[in-house]
């Protein structure tokens, strides 16, 4: 069975690859498509796999979010113009959904941002499957007019690459080691301008800092920055504490043991709250209470290897699907 997957991130890169890989064991022919964003390309390089790069990202404003995402449509007609897929996987990608919905594709996606609204309302109502955290009320999911399958599995995404994972970059920043992750201020569900650089030089009191930018990455005194791509799953897995706002690195590192603080920037952040309550090292607070509470946890690692097993990989869940649909 032939196989399309559509990674828009770096985290879709590593699911994507993840996914690949499991659907090849079983003799499926998968293809990978991504888009130019900051980590997609690199990251891609990094596992060693093989992407097709279609159109990029370009938030400069709607119009140009609208072109480019027209422009990445009309490419994979191209691609599949001599015969479709048999099924289409992705993360949310509005533009591989579209497509493969007008070509008569079977649609699988996943997703954990129960408020990235804008995406949902293009995607959900056109998918055939929809795979999530059980994190993640069904309701939250059923208001966007969905007409496919919803499937829960009892773990987070994550958990697809970070099972059995083995950091691949070493990083030798110094110690105590804190990562602080820019806060997300262009995509679609993001509430405007955050004072991420204030708080990680803040930060410099406790420890090194490595400051992960999003798209620009330009000297700050008293800040790490890092030329060229991170392999955040490898840095995380040897920080000492990670600071973001609750996005996929707070997993990568919690899943690691590593304690990752989640700022209450966005609402609706049911999968951390239900690695939180399975005992995981996430701690949700106030932007005023960052520090004290970084004071606290700062080096206390978590063994957390029982609590990682004990989660569900949902790529067996995908694959699963798949299965069914061949």
């Amino acid at each position: 069975m032939k196989i399309w997957y559509d990674a828009c991130t770096g985290k879709h890169v590593r699911y994507g690859v993840a996914i690949a890989k499991r659907l090849r064991e079983k003799g499926h022919e998968v293809t990978l498509t991504t888009r130019k964003h900051p980590d997609t390309v690199p990251l891609a390089k990094l596992l060693n796999e093989d992407f097709i790069v279609v159109g990029k990202y370009n938030p400069k404003s709607l119009m140009s979010r609208l072109r480019e995402s027209i422009q990445r449509q009309l490419h994979f007609c191209r691609i599949f113009r001599n015969g479709a897929p048999d099924v289409a996987i992705s993360h949310g990608s509005v533009d591989q959904i579209r497509v493969a919905f007008g070509l008569g594709v079977p649609t699988i996606t996943t997703l954990d941002t129960p408020y990235a609204v804008a995406v949902h309302r293009l995607t959900l109502p056109l998918v055939d499957y929809i795979v999530a955290s059980k994190a993640i009320p069904k309701e939250t999911l059923q208001k966007f007019n969905v007409k496919g399958e919803i499937i829960l599995f009892d773990g987070v995404d994550e958990v697809a690459w970070i099972k059995g994972f083995k950091p691949l970059v070493n990083y030798d920043f110094g110690k105590p080691l804190i990562v602080v992750r820019e806060i997300e201020e262009k995509a679609a569900y993001a509430k405007g301008k955050f004072p991420s650089v204030a708080l990680a030089k803040k930060l410099t009191r406790l420890g090194k800092v490595v400051f992960i930018s999003r798209y620009r990455r330009r000297a700050v005194k008293g800040l790490i920055i890092p030329e060229g791509f991170v392999d955040s799953a490898s840095l995380v897995a040897q920080a000492d504490l990670f600071v973001g706002a609750g996005g996929t690195i707070t997993r990568e590192a919690a899943l690691q043991g590593t304690p990752a603080i989640v700022i209450n920037v966005f609402q609706k952040q049911h999968v951390n709250d239900y690695l939180a309550e399975k005992g995981f090292p996430i701690f949700r607070t106030e932007l005023s209470n960052v520090f004290d509470l970084a004071k606290k946890v700062l080096g206390n690692k978590k063994n957390v290897s029982n609590l990682l097993n004990g989660l569900e990989n949902p790529v067996n869940v995908i694959a699963s699907i798949a299965d069914q649909l061949s």
